[in-house]
């Protein structure tokens, strides 16, 4: 007999672009099973690719929403242990609905699921993703007189061979360290990198052993205190590149020779000059915290810069609008047209490696070439009444002389010499704020000054 689920708990962790929340207090293999079934009633899938990452309970998951989507009536494609990106490729390249199970960079106590039309199209609340938890919340029993067949199909090698296809690397042979954080680039980066051979790419690996329990660092590579393994060995090595990813490998962000964190806007216009150099004047989007040096660089090589919300499902959908080549996100997410408009920490990476390949510049050098202002990072601040204080924000700084606001997502303060961004979070009581400046000096004033608001104590 199925139990009934807590509403209150479906409401916890069916987020805006994914189910997430701890195991197996919040989510277990029942729930999934549910999801599975739901999910096969919601997009009336006739087939569905599941793949999961390293986490201890992820296969379990997995299973157990592959047995759901077959008692509704739906074939299943196991194709095993991936990366997110993986996954999309599956989804793509064999045109049925799709599922991952992984909570990305989140603590090992966490799971999730990742969900997707054909063709890698997102799932979220306003795609579908409520509607198959309103149907999870319903009971749906979900069945079909036809049990539906589950087999696996290994598509890693086909995977590694269609990103190398999008950006072959030709050039100087180049040494890469690659810290894999115990996560899911452990599994693609062998297969990927293996197809180049070591007289194109010497690799050195870092944390390869698929290990969810995170054994050496949190597999979260936006947090500075988890690339120092890896800037370290950089430099030890004497390597051209670092390539860090998060633990579902959909994100990568890069440290240089020195041993410097990339900011990922950097990449950002990097990867859009590249891409514009293939299409002359198409479109690039960017969200609102990118920096404004990739609009910049996009309007000056004759693309199309669009600026969005935070957020995949903004991205893509202003993808297909606009039938852009390309998307990045500031957080370290990178999308491409010709990759089912999915983002792929791997293809950004090879992007990365193409270029610097391409001359016999260091990787600082040539990514001066798109680095023209001072970013202050992400920084949150835990705030009781989000609206109230982006209020005041907006009040002390709105009359000011040479400043424009918008409300796109959360407040956006714009002065020639300056901009921040200040956005609510949509899970926890915080207010993110990002800052950037013409120098470290303007950087660093504004930042202080928006902080000082953010944290100044209220009655």
């Amino acid at each position: 007999m199925r139990r009934a689920l807590d509403p209150a708990n479906l409401d916890a962790v069916f987020k805006a672009y994914d189910v997430r929340g701890v195991v197996p207090d919040q989510l277990d293999e029942e729930l999934s099973r549910a999801t599975g079934r739901a999910y096969v009633e919601v997009l009336g899938a006739d087939t569905v690719v599941v793949g999961h990452d390293m986490r201890p309970s992820s296969p379990g998951m997995a299973g157990a929403f592959a047995d759901g989507a077959a008692e509704a009536g739906a074939d299943v494609v196991l194709v095993g242990l991936a990366s997110t990106d993986q996954l999309y490729f599956a989804s793509g390249h064999l045109g049925h609905p799709g599922a991952m199970f992984t909570a990305s960079h989140n603590p090992a106590q966490y799971n999730g699921i990742k969900m997707c039309r054909a063709g890698a199209q997102p799932v979220g609340l306003d795609t579908g993703l409520a509607e198959i938890r309103d149907a999870v919340a319903a009971g749906s029993t979900a069945t079909s007189t036809r049990q539906g067949t589950i087999t696996s199909h290994d598509v890693l090698e086909a995977y590694a061979a269609h990103l190398l296809t999008l950006v072959p690397i030709e050039g100087r042979r180049l040494k890469v360290v690659v810290d894999a954080g115990n996560g899911m680039a452990g599994h693609t980066a062998p297969a990927v990198f293996g197809r180049l051979g070591e007289d194109r790419v010497e690799v050195v690996p870092m944390y390869f052993e698929l290990d969810g329990t995170f054994p050496n660092h949190e597999a979260n590579p936006i947090d500075p205190d988890n690339l120092v393994d890896l800037q370290k060995r950089v430099l030890s090595e004497g390597a051209d590149v670092g390539l860090a990813f998060d633990g579902d490998a959909d994100r990568c962000f890069l440290v240089d020779e020195r041993g410097a964190a990339v900011s990922p806007s950097t990449l950002t216009a990097l990867i859009a000059a590249r891409e514009l150099a293939k299409e002359p004047g198409a479109t690039v989007i960017h969200n609102l915290i990118t920096s404004r040096a990739v609009p910049e660089i996009v309007t000056e090589l004759g693309g199309k810069p669009v600026r969005t919300r935070v957020g995949h499902s903004f991205i893509k959908a202003r993808m297909a609008e606009t039938d852009a080549i390309f998307g990045g996100e500031h957080s370290g997410h990178f999308y491409f047209r010709d990759f089912w408009r999915a983002d792929s920490g791997m293809l950004a990476a090879l992007h990365a490696l193409a270029a610097l390949a391409e001359t016999d510049r260091t990787l600082s050098d040539l990514l001066g070439d798109y680095e023209r202002y001072v970013v202050s990072g992400e920084i949150n601040s835990t705030v009781a009444d989000q609206g109230a204080v982006v209020a005041e924000i907006e009040e002390a700084y709105g009359r000011l002389d040479g400043v424009t606001t918008d409300r796109l997502d959360g407040l956006t303060v714009t002065h020639p010499d300056w901009w921040f961004n200040v956005r609510p979070s949509n899970t926890e009581p915080l207010l993110r704020l990002n800052a950037e400046g013409r120098d470290q000096a303007t950087m660093v004033e504004v930042r202080d000054a928006v902080l000082a608001i953010i944290r100044r104590e209220r009655p």
